[in-house]
């Protein structure tokens, strides 16, 4: 009888230090990867981490009047500045249950005086012998705790982990996000600025041309159609470069928004960028699963999904608490901590709901149904970001050779006005011709400014899409630990 005795306590023990963890074991749902990205030379499959740096991506532009408004944007930017508090606030929540695992001890000290009536109620065994006063020194504490038996603590402290890496991985993933959508601002407000240039530079063109044209219409050698046509262009050209300028200050205005500074006071000098875009590599599809924050976000997601499972079956079982009170109680506060003034109680309840009219069936079905949920999420951001990065890469190929093939147009149109202006001073064609010229030559060069500007725009967002040189091998020191001193914390 005391060997059974001995294995019933030990199991006891057992239950209340170890227990199950019911629920499904977390593992990665799988998604579709593609073996190789639909690229041609000059791109290569390799390790794309060593092209893009960790934290800083955007070094690779050499710029550094972008590095410094990058640095800003990080330091001052409300979005990400939202972000981080919402991760504090994951953090602190993780911390709230991993306190769970520890008992509670409270207590509540009092000190009463009272006077009972000499008229009050009285029984046979307590005969009335007049009014008398007392006092009451109670100094108690109260100890508790749950015994977790199921495992509904742990998958909770799970869940609560798993919500800290997501708002880690989100904090990440808005960096990213902010720090390209600047980028990408500063590339085009230079390339508005090369196509303004190019507008001023055609005005003073074309205001020669006006003077020549005008000059030889005194001489009677030009019509005053040749006038009015040139007249018209010029004019035109001046409304595209006013018009143009609207548009700068919008692009202006956004990136000191993404600077937390008022737009009002923010400026940059304009500035024509012949920047080229750096060489990237896209690496294979398969490491995009680690290098994107939102995909490690979508992952992280799913596992807080399924500790919500383990949460929901542990309501089937039944709950176990332990309980402790005792303290010193006294009417002399002289005699408050002898021993004769002790007292105690220890004990335990066992809670289990028998019947609950199917909330816990239901609960459970929820569960699952987030889980499925959270898995098609997953999947979905998966292949977006395959989508990104191919369009992306694709994107590059065709701008590249756009451009190429755009410089030659400009060289062109270049001499076509050359050989036009020629031979309307020879007196071979009329003033038309080199007007016509004039503005092929205008709408080419802009269209090379605006495809240089695209292929510095389409790069950021191809760095953006691998991830910007993050690693959600990052994400598993994000995690609330257990330290003594924030266990005897107030």
């Amino acid at each position: 009888m005391m060997r059974v005795k001995h294995l019933a306590v030990l199991g006891t023990v057992a239950v209340f230090l170890f227990g199950c963890t019911v629920g499904p074991k977390y593992q990665r749902a799988s998604a579709p990867v593609p073996a190789k990205w639909d690229v041609t030379e000059p791109w290569r499959e390799s390790a794309p981490k060593d092209g893009v740096a960790k934290g800083e991506w955007w070094s690779v532009f050499e710029s550094d009047e972008l590095s410094a408004l990058e640095k800003q944007t990080l330091d001052a930017n409300q979005t990400i500045q939202v972000a981080v508090a919402r991760l504090e606030q994951a953090r602190a929540a993780a911390a709230l249950e991993v306190a769970t695992r520890f008992p509670t001890l409270s207590t509540s000290p009092s000190a009463e005086r009272q006077r009972l009536s000499g008229n009050r109620p009285s029984s046979s065994n307590f005969p009335i012998t007049g009014a008398v006063s007392q006092s009451n020194i109670t100094l108690p504490f109260v100890a508790g705790y749950e015994a977790d038996l199921f495992g509904q603590r742990r998958r909770t402290i799970e869940a609560a982990q798993a919500s800290y890496q997501v708002a880690a991985a989100d904090l990440a993933n808005v960096r990213l996000v902010i720090t390209a959508e600047l980028a990408g601002d500063y590339f085009t407000l230079h390339q508005l600025d090369s196509e303004l240039n190019i507008l001023n530079r055609t005005v003073d063109t074309l205001q020669k041309g006006l003077q020549l044209v005008e000059s030889r219409h005194a001489g009677g050698l030009a019509s005053g159609l040749d006038v009015a046509q040139e007249e018209t262009l010029l004019n035109t050209t001046k409304t595209q470069a006013v018009l143009l300028q609207q548009q700068r200050k919008q692009v202006e205005d956004a990136i000191a928004v993404l600077l937390g500074k008022p737009a009002p006071d923010f400026h940059l000098v304009p500035k024509e960028s012949n920047a080229e875009p750096p060489a990237l590599d896209a690496g294979l599809p398969s490491d995009l699963l680690e290098r994107r924050p939102d995909i490690a976000e979508a992952e992280r997601q799913m596992a807080v999904a399924n500790a919500q499972i383990g949460i929901a079956r542990s309501a089937y079982f039944p709950s176990l608490n332990l309980f402790a009170n005792g303290g010193w109680q006294a009417a002399d506060i002289a005699k408050l901590l002898n021993v004769q003034s002790t007292f105690w109680a220890v004990g335990a309840n066992v809670a289990e709901a028998i019947f609950t009219g199917g909330s816990r069936r239901a609960q459970t079905q929820f569960a699952k149904a987030g889980y499925r949920a959270s898995v098609a999420s997953y999947r979905d951001t998966v292949l977006n970001a395959f989508r990104e990065v191919q369009d992306d890469v694709t994107g590059l190929l065709v701008l590249d050779q756009a451009f190429l093939a755009q410089e030659k147009t400009v060289d062109s149109a270049r001499r076509t006005v050359d050989i036009a202006t020629s031979r309307y001073v020879g007196g071979l064609v009329n003033y038309l011709d080199v007007v016509n010229a004039q503005q092929t030559l205008l709408n080419n060069e802009q269209e090379l400014a605006v495809i240089r500007g695209q292929r510095l725009v389409t790069s950021v967002l191809l760095v953006k899409a691998l991830g910007g040189g993050w690693d959600a091998s990052s994400l598993a020191a994000v995690q609330v630990k257990t330290r003594l001193k924030d266990v005897v914390a107030p």
